[in-house]
């Protein structure tokens, strides 16, 4: 399944929304309760599953700070430019970090196909070692009384 993916920018008005938004469905996920949604002009009401209201709330959490969001379905499939534009690198390197296999891909004739499971879990070791890092140097530069 090839999907190309779709950045969702919040607009200046929509970050306080957001953050308000979140807030009550952020309460009503620790409650258990099921969110029970209402389009304006429609008539009545939606009932929408708890993990669907998990993944909203993690969009509207991002949001409220103005970011972007990107959403791509499970088992979804990236070109090359798409998948180092994910990670802000150039595309070059993204092929280094493929053929190194620190990303699963295949290929589609002469063209390689990046599996968006494989670049999330990629970026998520990724930031995970970078925050290690930060936090060894953040205590060492306590311990050396620099902070």
């Amino acid at each position: 399944m090839s999907i190309a993916a779709a950045v969702i920018a919040p607009a200046p008005e929509d970050i306080a929304l957001a953050g308000e938004a979140m807030a009550r469905i952020d309460s009503a996920i620790r409650s258990g309760e099921h969110v029970r949604l209402r389009v304006e002009g429609e008539p009545g009401e939606v009932i929408v599953p708890q993990s669907a209201i998990s993944a909203l709330a993690k969009i509207l959490e991002s949001m409220s700070k103005g970011g972007s969001v990107s959403v791509l379905p499970a088992g979804a499939e990236l070109t090359t430019q798409q998948a180092a534009d994910a990670l802000n690198v150039s595309r070059p390197f993204l092929v280094g970090l493929l053929d190194a296999g620190e990303i699963a891909f295949r290929k589609v004739g002469t063209h390689r196909r990046v599996f968006a499971d494989s670049l999330a879990t990629y970026m998520l070791k990724d930031y995970q070692q970078a925050k290690a890092a930060a936090d060894e140097l953040a205590a060492e530069a306590f311990e050396l009384g620099l902070v």
